[in-house]
């Protein structure tokens, strides 16, 4: 098997799921600007804090990491956190204070992604499965990034929504995607069948949580109310 080769295997597998992220209607609001403002502002506080779990997944990661190299790529990615500084410039643009924003709740499908992940990269077997759980993140992203250029010039667009498809659209996650799928790959090799399994599925597991996570900004979702 090739370094590349897993990954590879993987996007392939999830590319149903992947399909399905790109085309979502969260996603076409967003190119058409037609999503009010106040559903794009929640999503971006559901993202903010996503990536504190993500990035705390990654120090798990990092504290399991027995080699050099596996050592260098974590650490980059703690240390390199591009979307946070730009998560504050879209707060400012939608007159969202931070402090407000660290207090908003994470709605179940955020937590439970979130949990997915500090729990793989904590438990997994070895860092490949806690890796390829964390992966599919900046790699749909990146690859998102390449599908929405289309429409970023769209006058009509409101400000904070063309900022967003520009970032992505600019490939600021390029060197994130290579890094992580160079971590799933190089722990693939030598892998055995039981241990490739459970990499695949905490791979495609996160897969279904990215595109719960659109679905739930699309739905609005909020946790129950119960009677008394």
């Amino acid at each position: 098997m090739s370094t590349k080769e897993f990954s590879d295997q993987l996007k392939a597998e999830a590319q149903v799921i992947w399909e399905a992220i790109f085309s979502h209607p969260f996603l076409e609001a967003i190119q058409h600007g037609t999503l009010p403002k106040s559903q794009f502002s929640n999503y971006l506080c559901q993202d903010y804090h996503y990536l504190e779990g993500f990035a705390r997944s990654a120090a798990l990661l990092l504290a399991r990491a027995e080699d050099p190299i596996s050592l260098r790529l974590l650490s980059k990615r703690i240390l390199t956190p591009v979307e946070r500084s730009f998560h504050s410039h879209l707060f400012e643009l939608l007159n969202l204070d931070l402090e407000v924003v660290e207090q908003v709740q994470s709605k179940p499908t955020n937590l439970a992604y979130v949990n997915h992940m500090l729990v793989t990269a904590s438990l997994g077997e070895g860092i490949g499965e806690g890796a390829a759980a964390l992966l599919p993140c900046p790699w749909t992203y990146h690859e998102l990034g390449k599908r929405l250029p289309k429409n970023s010039r769209n006058p009509n667009l409101p400000e904070a929504f063309r900022e967003w498809i520009d970032f992505y659209d600019q490939g600021f996650l390029t060197e994130s995607v290579r890094a992580w799928r160079e971590l799933v790959d190089t722990a693939a090799i030598t892998a055995g069948p039981l241990q490739l399994a459970r990499m695949r599925k905490a791979f495609l597991t996160s897969c279904y949580y990215e595109f719960l996570f659109w679905e739930m900004a699309w739905q609005e979702e909020e946790w129950p109310t119960l009677n008394q």
